[in-house]
């Protein structure tokens, strides 16, 4: 009998990751095809709707060279959130994606807090008013480029547009929507007050339904741009963080884990929304209709390191250059060479502003502590517990409702290291599990709910059987005074800065 294959894509910032799965949920093949984004200095942050297809098509190709496309049972996606890109009737785009570190949207989202009320809104949506969401960047689009508003049929987000591509259908999946502040998370449906108090069209949203549901079929076109046989079903799929969630387990009431990539997150699966009293986390629709993830997410956490490796370390790159092995693997050998603490050096990570807990969009970064006898090795342990040390207040807060994890599953490329799954389990004081699937934990939950959709699996059970655990990593009591400290001045050290922030805008 032959095989039955699930193809999956995960659209990221940096690049689309392409994963072939058996029907057992076992990883075939996988390729990444990088893509640039544009980032600002005024906060601004845009990409290029035609590099994603281009990506997609190049590695759908890669990841099938040996196998007959014909037994793809399906192919799903996951796709960064919170996006705003218009196109016409034609699905051409009219100009490239507000993405979602694009920060620009601030009065806007003043506006909408105005008319509809704060908490009102956080009710519906579960989603606090904020630049980086959806709805705020359509009303600046209105307000700022009329004749592209005008000429828009229909807003999409990264996934959306591929599908569009794939099929010739304009939709949304439930997960995706529930990240545009403008979508009924308990009703499933887009608020007309809400979408009406931003005077935008309802009729410029895409249809939402299930992430299981089968939106098309590849059509003749598609099939000969991507390679992809013509009539392969084409599952809608889901937002990044809830086929995450997927892909991490995350399938049970009370499940949580943490995923660290460029941005990074906590959430934990719910079968009703959690909403936090002071908004600090958000709620999204998971991909199993009926269930839920509660969020906390910062920015610029992978983000951070990128940054550093670009501006500071010049001599790992050259190592890396002349010897072969992988720049973060240095740097985590510079990281080690220090101490826990960083020998006092503290690191804000707030390079893109910031969401949790403080939702701040004029937030900055800073390196704080630094005396002449600091090293370049302090400098960078201390980026990478900044980072960590703003997840645990995410953690934290998840705490004080009650959402004590025992054990925390971690996903994302960065936690193949050992060092860094020993420094999270320090600094959470937690039990971390690393899954077998780290990488590709989003394009599994895609895949998931590509099998479901398609019939290869009943239902999302079967995710407990696919995400298997490599091993478990656990903190050590000695470092625990070093970062209890360090953390108590992480958090001083915000409110400290807080009110120098705007105006060191350029």
């Amino acid at each position: 009998m032959s095989k039955t294959y699930l193809l999956a894509h995960d659209l990221g910032t940096s690049g689309n990751k392409a994963s072939l799965y058996s029907e057992d949920g076992a990883l075939v093949a996988s390729a990444t095809h990088s893509y640039d984004a544009d980032f600002f200095g005024n906060g601004w942050a845009e990409q290029d709707a035609d590099f994603w297809w281009k990506a997609v098509c190049d590695a759908t190709r890669q990841v099938t060279q040996s196998i007959d496309c014909r037994l793809i049972a399906c192919v799903s996606f996951s796709g960064q959130m919170m996006g705003c890109l218009p196109v016409d009737r034609e699905g051409n785009p009219l100009r490239k994606s507000i993405i979602w570190a694009d920060m620009r949207a601030q009065k806007q989202a003043d506006k909408l807090a105005k008319e509809v009320g704060k908490d009102a809104l956080y009710a519906i949506t579960g989603t606090s008013v904020a630049p980086t969401y959806s709805l705020e960047k359509i009303m600046w689009v209105k307000d700022n480029e009329p004749d592209v508003y005008k000429n828009t049929h229909v807003f999409l987000n990264a996934k959306d547009y591929i599908v569009y591509k794939l099929t010739g259908k304009f939709a949304t999946d439930y997960s995706d929507a529930s990240g545009t502040n403008a979508f009924d998370i308990v009703n499933k449906k887009w608020s007309e007050d809400i979408v009406r108090a931003g005077e935008v069209e309802m009729n410029k949203l895409p249809d939402a339904y299930p992430s299981t549901h089968i939106v098309g079929k590849v059509t003749r076109e598609a099939a000969e741009c991507s390679g992809l046989a013509e009539g392969t079903p084409v599952v809608l799929g889901g937002g990044d963080g809830p086929c995450a969630t997927v892909g991490a387990g995350a399938v049970n009431c009370g499940d949580m884990y943490n995923y660290f990539g460029s941005s990074a997150w906590i959430a934990v699966a719910g079968d009703e929304p959690y909403l936090d009293p002071q908004q600090r986390t958000f709620t999204l629709a998971h991909l199993e209709d009926g269930l839920y993830m509660s969020v906390g997410a910062m920015q610029s956490a992978g983000g951070s390191y990128e940054w550093m490796k670009k501006n500071l370390c010049a001599s790992e790159i050259s190592e890396s250059q002349s010897c072969g092995k992988n720049v973060y693997a240095i740097m985590n050998e510079a990281a080690e060479k220090s101490v826990p603490g960083a020998n006092g050096v503290l690191f804000l990570p707030y390079l893109l502003g910031e969401r949790c807990p403080y939702w701040n969009p004029d937030a900055k970064g800073a390196l704080l502590g630094l005396r002449m006898n600091h090293t370049h090795e302090d400098i960078v342990r201390a980026v990478f517990e900044g980072a960590l040390y703003n997840l645990r207040i995410i953690l934290d807060i998840f705490r004080g409702e009650g959402f004590c994890p025992k054990q925390l599953t971690l996903i994302g490329a960065a936690i193949k290291s050992d060092f860094i799954c020993k420094l999270i389990a320090d600094i959470y004081d937690v039990d971390v599990i690393r899954p077998e699937v780290l990488e590709e934990a989003t394009s599994l939950g895609a895949a998931i709910a590509g099998g479901v959709g398609a019939g290869v699996f009943r239902d999302f059970s079967v995710t407990k059987k696919i995400v298997k655990t490599r091993d478990v990593i656990k903190p050590d009591a000695g470092p625990q005074q070093f970062y209890s400290k360090q953390y108590a001045l992480f958090k001083k050290s915000y409110y400290a800065l807080e009110a120098l922030f705007p105006e060191l805008s350029v």
